[in-house]
């Protein structure tokens, strides 16, 4: 099942950011040093006594338009509103109670969600004084942080966890390819399902955002059982929710985090921006399976190159996820369509695939004796055995002398000759350096 969702909303200037970090420590660090993925971030992944859930930093949603401070904060409560299941409301100590806080204050009422008032900036004992006030918020005690110290974290999480709703197993079988499709507004996601399933399933339209909810569609293909996952899109309209383009990575989040594959489907005629790398790399952090589908290929003006200039484009723009397969098709004609589920089942089945000890020793050793690693500073990596521990995606340790000797570029080298012999083809690789003594 998809994480629980905790927002972070508040007017500028209050530590937002500040906080979001703290609450998801450094679990983006680092995916974010590694080439071609994007480091705007306004969403990412908590832990707290056992709970995991997604966590969304309001601060950095940027809103188009109408810049007045209190439009574009309303728009970002509405968002939070829209996609959490807790609602974090972050005050200032030092600035007291404003006209902005008692504006968001009272949408957040309205909306009936679960909500906790933090009150950041309280850096020091004289400050504690200063929260009193926000008790006429409404929303009862407020928690009392330090963003920049580091205190009150856990006493927010606490409460945050407490009211986050108790989550079921998921519901389907083991054997059922669960495939989400991701992809920004417009770019054919629903036009894409009723192509596959024949029948008018969910709602197409022209205008961008017209699917209300996340729509699972099971069905069954030549033997094999899925269930398509359709990523729901904005059930409010209005200039504000058609212009964050951001939101469409927030929708995405839930559809990804179930799936075993993600289609990443991009618009033909319109070709590749910044938005399609956004959704594209939560699919990769999340180690899901991954195909790029190029929707709309019937109206694309073609000469025998257009296909070869698209595919390296989408290498160019996309160099952390160069395991991804690409299939061109059209879902208005069904022109390839075919072409598609067999390698959805081929990157589902690379997925979960899992390689003898012995033989990716093997594979390793060759990789070491070819390529022996690089010295630093008079020492060098020393590779003693390698296992791999988990499928969904491929998961290996790597036992060595001194683990910060690995360095990314070697890492990246291993990577390659495993995908050399073994190919992976769709699935992202996850390698983990750990000393010897560790192996236990």
């Amino acid at each position: 099942m998809a994480r629980p969702v905790i927002a972070i909303v508040g007017r500028p200037n209050v530590g937002k950011s500040t906080i979001f970090n703290r609450i998801i420590g450094d679990r983006l660090a680092i995916v974010e040093d590694k080439p071609g993925i994007t480091r705007d971030r306004i969403y990412g992944t908590g832990e707290w006594i056992g709970r995991t859930f997604s966590v969304i930093d309001t601060g950095g949603i940027e809103i188009d338009g109408d810049d007045k401070m209190l439009v574009s904060i309303r728009a970002q409560a509405e968002l939070a509103i829209e996609e959490a299941d807790v609602i974090i409301f972050m005050a200032d100590a030092k600035a007291g109670v404003t006209n902005a806080d008692e504006e968001v204050a009272q949408l957040l009422f309205r909306s009936g969600k679960p909500i906790v008032l933090a009150v950041n900036k309280v850096d020091n004992l004289q400050r504690m004084d200063d929260i009193y006030e926000f008790y006429g918020l409404g929303f009862g005690e407020p928690v009392a942080l330090s963003g920049s110290h580091g205190t009150g974290i856990g006493d927010l999480l606490d409460a945050a966890v407490h009211k986050l709703p108790v989550t079921e197993d998921e519901e389907y079988e083991a054997d059922i390819i669960k495939v989400a499709l991701i992809g920004r507004p417009n770019v054919g996601k629903s036009s894409l399902i009723n192509a596959i399933l024949g029948e008018e399933r969910v709602i197409v339209s022209p205008v961008a955002g017209t699917t209300r909810d996340a729509i699972d569609t099971p069905f069954e293909k030549d033997g094999q059982r899925y269930v398509l996952i359709d990523t729901a899109g904005m059930r409010k309209r209005g200039k504000v929710y058609e212009s964050t383009e951001k939101y469409s990575v927030m929708r995405a989040m839930k559809a990804i985090e179930r799936a075993d594959v993600v289609l990443v489907v991009i618009n033909g005629e319109e070709g590749i921006i910044e938005q399609d790398k956004h959704i594209a790399g939560y699919a990769h952090e999340n180690g899901k399976a991954a195909i790029f589908v190029v929707n709309k290929w019937d109206i694309v003006e073609k000469d025998d190159k257009t296909m070869q200039r698209f595919t390296t484009t989408i290498r160019d723009h996309f160099l952390f996820m160069s395991y991804a397969p690409i299939v061109y098709l059209s879902a208005k004609t069904k022109q390839r369509l075919t072409k598609l589920f067999p390698v959805i089942n081929h990157v589902a089945e690379q997925h979960s695939r899992r390689v003898p000890t012995h033989v990716l020793n093997d594979v390793i050793s060759d990789a070491v004796a070819m390529t022996p690693p690089p010295t630093d500073k008079g020492k060098r990596l020393r590779i003693n055995y390698v296992t791999q521990v988990a499928v969904k995606p491929p998961t290996l340790l790597i036992f060595v002398n001194e683990p910060e000797l690995m360095h990314f570029s070697y890492e990246r080298y291993l990577e390659n000759k495993i995908r050399a012999v073994f190919e992976f083809e769709g699935t992202p690789l996850r390698l983990f350096a750990r000393r010897k003594s560790d192996q236990e």
